[in-house]
């Protein structure tokens, strides 16, 4: 499935949920306290705070986004951009965790068609609603729930203060050829190539001052993210997004270009080690000309 495909089939089936489609906003948000916007929700905070009336309770969107807090790790880790885009699909006060979890594994298991045996989730500790639904209502085992504290299942907020709330992660297994020997980081949520987070399903429910004191927003909301290239990545079966059709066209280009005693390496296929540090600026140049291009 190619990343254009993948788009519109994301957008298409929450559009059959009755969710209203609207276009990327800019990556310069009008917010001044960030810089980029960085996540699919930001520019729609107004809504979930209660400021500005949303044009309808659910809407979806394909976010450009960009991010610069992992950008050492941008052409070494098999799934870090700066540049990338964000599905999500939103919910101001309509429905909230159960149909977000229920369509967000209906997506993955029947459009995607990934085999579920696969898909690891985890929820934060101290949500008791969020487990029972994945065990009851779609049938995961215990042992395939992981339960971490706010360091990994808390999202939010974008700055110092914002919406916020649990979130609830699934993860695909990549094989155990990714295994690093370390069980801490060959595990959901782990640090380890294993693993990939795929969707990240937030539960609005907070808004969080700057002195960090959390209120309850007017009405509870659904914010979810899902990476198009790492997902593209996953559903194309190839060691990373520098693999994927969005990176490789802009790979072979800058290979191509190339004058003689520039780039001392030849790639005539996007075949990229992600150890080899030969590579490492092929994938480095692909993922800033995307960002400045979108800028």
């Amino acid at each position: 499935m190619t990343g254009h495909d993948l788009r519109a089939k994301y957008l298409h089936f929450f559009e059959q949920k009755n969710s209203l489609i609207v276009p990327s906003s800019s990556l310069i948000p009008t917010d001044p306290t960030t810089l980029l916007t960085s996540a699919g929700m930001q520019p729609l905070v107004p809504f979930f705070k209660g400021e500005e009336t949303p044009p309808a309770t659910r809407l979806a969107s394909c976010q450009k986004c960009c991010r610069a807090d992992d950008i050492e790790q941008v052409g070494v880790t098999w799934r870090h951009a700066s540049f990338f885009e964000m599905l999500g699909n939103f919910s101001f006060g309509d429905y909230f965790k159960r149909e977000a979890i229920l369509w967000g594994w209906e997506f993955l298991t029947k459009e995607l068609n990934i085999d579920p045996d696969v898909l690891w989730v985890s929820v934060y500790y101290e949500d008791t609603e969020a487990p029972e639904i994945w065990k009851k209502d779609v049938g995961l085992s215990e042992e395939r729930i992981y339960r971490f504290d706010k360091k990994d299942n808390w999202w939010g907020p974008v700055g110092k203060s914002g919406p916020c709330g649990p979130d609830s992660e699934i993860f695909f297994d990549r094989g155990a050829k990714y295994d690093t020997g370390d069980a801490e980081m060959d595990r959901p949520g782990g640090d380890g190539d294993r693993y990939g987070e795929i969707w990240n399903l937030v539960f609005q429910q907070y808004n969080q001052t700057e002195n960090g004191e959390l209120l309850a927003l007017p009405a509870p909301g659904i914010d979810t993210g899902m990476g198009l290239e790492r997902t593209a990545a996953i559903l194309q079966g190839v060691d990373t997004i520098h693999h994927t059709d969005l990176f490789a066209p802009i790979i072979n280009a800058i290979s191509a270009a190339k004058r003689e005693g520039d780039l001392a390496f030849d790639l005539s296929t996007p075949q990229l080690n992600p150890e080899d540090p030969t590579t490492k600026p092929l994938r480095v140049i692909a993922d800033h000309v995307r960002a400045a291009i979108f800028m």
